[in-house]
Parts: C-alpha cells; structure tokens; sequence
C-alpha cells in the first residue's frame, strides 16, 4: 500500500484513459500529459498504459507501506525526475514545488490498483467517473503491471522551453472573420487562472466570428481549440467533454499535447500552423 500523507494543491489516478466510449458521451480522460505517464511506467519496467498518480504543481507526500522502484517524470518537482529509484519500507517521497510545468507523474513498479471503472482507473474531473482525488489518509494498493526488468538508468528530462502548440486549422475556421486563424497565431496568449483537466482558458487576441447564433452539439477532440462568445479560446485536455457547441477554429496536433498539459497559469504560449521540422540524417 502507498498511503497519501499530503495530495498537494490536486492529485489524481491516471492510466491512458478510457478510449472508444465518446459515441456513449464518456470522455476519454486519462493522463494530461501521456507521454510522461508512459516515460515513467517504462524507467520502472510497467505496461505504459499502467496507472499512476498524477500531481498538480507539486507538494505531496506519499508514504510507502511496503518498498517499492518508483520513478517520476513530466514538471520537475525538487525530486529524482527520470530515474528509477528505490523507496524503502516505511520511505516517504517528497515532492516540491516545479520549476516549470504544472503535472508531476508517479509511476510505481507494478502501477497503482484501484478498481477500473469502464476499463480505466482514471479520475475524470468533468463526469466524476474513476476513483475520487485523492486526499490526506487515500490507501493506494499497488499491483502486478509490471512486465520487464528495470533496465535503464536514466532517462533525462526535456528542459523548459518556449510553449508553442502547432495546429491545425478548422474544421469550423469558416465561422470565424478573415484573419481569425492569423490572430490566434499572432499571439502570445496567457494561460488564466480558470484552467484545469478539462481545458486551457487563454487570455490575448480576441478571435472575432463572421457568423451568429452557435452551432449544434458536434463531437470534440482533445487538442480543440473551441471559442465561446468571449473570442477567446479554450484548448481542451484529457477531461474535456465528447461534445460541445462552440466553434473550433484549430485543433493541437497530437505531439503537443503535452506542452499544453504542463502550462500553468500565468504562462505565455503561441500557437503556429508551420509543422515540425524534419531532421537531417
């Protein structure tokens, strides 16, 4: 068992999500930032799909009943980031908080064992699905995913960078006046306050419409970029809804999702329409 001393400001339980279930109006969910998860399940020999937990801007503690291979990656929380490490019986991990980012990801060797809801041990914040949040005195058992020996020794974390998702454009680009795709891009914009798992709410260039009245409830992707009446966009995470009625102007592409999961508020970011440059071989 790992034992919850201190959750830090939001903490969660998260595997890769609950996918194909939208036409049923059950969002994915599932880790913000996937690719940390993933990192941190295969530094300590897991299945990348196994659950661990998920930290919000830092400063939780855990305590572990029983020893166990620990690994962390995602926002650097004053910890052993990218490196499988040993917790003794009785050990407690400490996090602080990150340097930059937002989302911290614990990965234990043979994954956290809540029951699965829906096939998934993941907290969906938006329908409640999965186990609660987790809270000072939350027993986590701990299971049998991992499938490999512990075989690296480091994995080194990206550094901070420029925050910049590139996108592509539509499919409702048409609702919006000329130049709209132009001024999303023109930028920067800054991440408020009032963001969470369900989406990233920005703040900067207004992106006027060229139509009236809203749209009928139409399917959503993680990564949309939806504009509500205010002209200033919204770019959806891991908890965002399967349907929504405000245009998207531009949807993230998949690679940058997780720089979207770890902006926090206050932080700048610009959004561009180039794709990735290729490397030369």
């Amino acid at each position: 068992m790992i034992e919850v001393i201190a959750p830090g400001p939001y903490a969660t339980v998260q595997d890769l999500g609950r996918p194909g279930l939208a036409h049923l109006g059950v969002p994915r969910s599932g880790a913000a930032d996937a690719r940390s998860l993933r990192l941190a399940n295969r530094l300590v020999g897991n299945r990348e799909d196994a659950a661990g937990v998920e930290v919000t801007f830092g400063m939780a503690r855990l305590r572990f009943h029983g020893g166990a291979w620990v690994a962390l990656a995602g926002a650097p929380a004053a910890a052993r980031m990218g490196v499988p490490f040993w917790v003794p019986p009785g050990g407690e991990l400490r996090l602080g908080a990150p340097e930059w980012g937002l989302r911290t990801y614990v990965a234990v060797r043979g994954g956290i064992a809540v029951e699965p809801v829906l096939g998934s041990r993941s907290t969906d914040s938006l329908s409640g699905l999965g186990p609660e949040p987790l809270r000072a005195g939350t027993l986590l058992p701990v299971g049998g995913a991992a499938v490999e020996e512990i075989s690296v020794d480091l994995a080194p974390p990206p550094g901070p960078g420029p925050a910049v998702l590139r996108v592509l454009a539509g499919p409702r680009d048409d609702w919006f006046a000329p130049g709209a795709l132009e001024a999303l891009c023109g930028g920067p914009y800054v991440v408020s306050q009032d963001s969470n798992r369900v989406g990233v709410r920005l703040g900067g260039p207004e992106l006027a419409r060229a139509r009236k009245g809203e749209l009928p409830s139409e399917g959503m992707v993680t990564g949309a970029v939806q504009v509500p009446p205010s002209g200033q966009p919204i770019v959806f995470l891991a908890d965002h809804p399967p349907t929504g009625g405000y245009p998207v102007i531009a949807v993230v592409r998949e690679a940058d999702l997780p720089v979207a999961a770890q902006l926090r508020p206050g932080d700048e970011v610009r959004f561009s329409t180039r794709p990735a440059r290729r490397r030369r071989t």
